[in-house]
């Protein structure tokens, strides 16, 4: 007989995502003399001989969790699943070169709508010139579900982990954050319109940008090009797809140090600037909790500070502190605020 355990049974919700993939996988051992590094960082690294290693990645998205179809179009959410997988290979500092697509679909989408979901899918693979090269389909009774897996290359020795960064290092982060939150925020508004008044047609054009960055993200494949061009090697890095803190935190416990992130260095758009007093929103914590950017945030060494000072796409953020010291938001007031991880959770419940 199965052993009743209901009353002690523990919540999915108060672990998190990562609590509970660290929860779950605590036990699992690594045998394989080629597994370089496991679960714990953007993708898994695997050696596939003595000059290359092999970057594996995977990401699950299912309507009504990570996407609403009712403004998020079928094309520019192919697009946008592969890109969020290109995006975990680059933060390893590599090239991704195949993914592979399964879905789970219903019968209320007819072939036309997937016609359309693969378009995206295939102007994605085009543009960050990565091959199809496999996958599944299957039938689902709750709608639509997207897995894809991406593969990528890097030379032996040069994968980037978050566990790398070091006392009194830069921390620096690429382009600008809190966009795609803020995008996700007026189209959640004009659904909301759009039910009491279905005559009703959304003007977008002062939120473009916002729109853009939460439909069709783009990955940071020039960042990896412009690194090597300055010559700067990150000693950790991490993609931004839960948040600003919770990335810094991912770092933080991965390399055993501690983090100065000052609020006045965060970049921010003038569109989620404005968009944010508009919906009484506190900007820093968009940027900090907002997710979906899958902008940068690596760690590079002090004296490699003068190669990217002057860059546009890079901005320093903070700084790497001895792990006793903490993990803190310095204010524009200048009062340190302890950092923590307020990020989107998909295990969250909508009770």
């Amino acid at each position: 007989m199965f052993e009743n355990k209901e009353n002690s049974n523990t919540s999915i919700e108060n672990l998190g995502e990562f609590g509970l993939i660290d929860h779950l996988t605590k036990n699992f051992k690594i045998k394989q003399k080629s597994t370089v590094k496991g679960i714990g960082d953007d993708a898994a690294v695997i050696s596939c001989d003595a000059k290359k290693e092999l970057i594996v990645s995977t990401d699950l998205l299912l309507e009504g969790v990570h996407f609403d179809l009712s403004y998020m179009p079928l094309k520019h959410l192919g697009y946008k699943a592969v890109v969020v997988n290109l995006s975990d290979i680059y933060a390893m500092n590599a090239q991704p070169t195949q993914i592979t697509v399964s879905i789970a679909v219903s019968n209320r989408f007819p072939i036309e709508a997937l016609e359309e979901l693969y378009a995206g899918i295939e102007a994605a693979a085009k543009t960050y010139n990565v091959d199809v090269v496999g996958g599944d389909t299957t039938s689902s009774t709750t709608g639509l579900l997207i897995s894809i897996t991406a593969l990528g290359a890097v030379n032996k020795g040069e994968a980037v982990y978050r566990s790398g960064a070091n006392e009194n290092d830069l921390l620096v982060v690429t382009g600008d954050l809190g966009a795609a939150y803020m995008g996700l925020q007026i189209l959640e508004r004009e659904k909301e319109v759009f039910k009491v008044n279905p005559n009703s047609q959304p003007d977008l054009e002062p939120y473009s940008y916002l729109v853009e960055r939460q439909l069709k993200p783009e990955a940071r494949k020039d960042i990896l090009k412009l690194l090597e061009e300055l010559e700067v090697k990150p000693t950790a890095m991490i993609d931004i797809s839960d948040g600003l803190s919770s990335e810094i935190l991912h770092i933080c416990k991965s390399s055993n140090v501690g983090c100065n992130l000052f609020e006045d260095k965060i970049p921010l758009d003038p569109q989620v600037i404005s968009t944010c007093e508009e919906f009484n929103l506190d900007s820093t914590t968009i940027a900090l909790s907002g997710g979906e950017d899958y902008e940068l945030l690596f760690t590079i060494k002090t004296e490699d500070y003068p190669k990217i000072k002057a860059n546009p796409h890079l901005t320093v953020i903070g700084h790497m502190t001895h792990e006793k010291e903490g993990m803190h938001l310095i204010s524009r007031a200048g009062t340190k605020i302890p950092l923590v991880a307020r990020g989107w959770n998909a295990l969250k419940s909508n009770g």
